[in-house]
This record gives structure tokens, sequence and C-alpha cells, in this order.
């Protein structure tokens, strides 16, 4: 596993690309500061970092994906 301690992941966009978030792990699953978006908006993720839908995060959190 990468990215400091499985503090980052990649979300997958419905369009393709992929955005790199902070995810807070005391935090609740529904909580949308859970996640902070941190990166810029990339084509391929790094291979080490865990990759997640955008359907599992909150509906806040899916909006701002699209805003990098």
């Amino acid at each position: 596993m990468g990215g400091k301690h499985g503090k980052y992941v990649y979300v997958r966009r419905k369009d393709g690309w992929y955005v790199k978030v902070r995810v807070f792990k005391n935090r609740d699953d529904n909580d949308p500061e859970k996640y902070l978006i941190v990166g810029p908006k990339v084509r391929e993720p790094p291979m080490t970092y865990k990759v997640i839908h955008e359907n599992e995060v909150p509906e806040a959190v899916r909006e701002k994906l699209y805003y990098v």
C-alpha cells in the first residue's frame, strides 16, 4: 500500500480521470469532512495507491471532484 500509510487514495471519476484525496480515519464514512481533495486530476494514478470509485464518497465530495 502506498501513499503515507493509507492516508491518501485516488478517486476515479466517471470521465476517466483520477483525483488525489486525503482520508481522515477518525471520522464517519458518510461525513464529507473525512475527505480532503489535495491533488490535481491525473490520467493514471501511481500503482501503489489505493483507488476507489466516486460512488464510495459522499455526494458533497463528488461535486468537488469535478472542480479540480
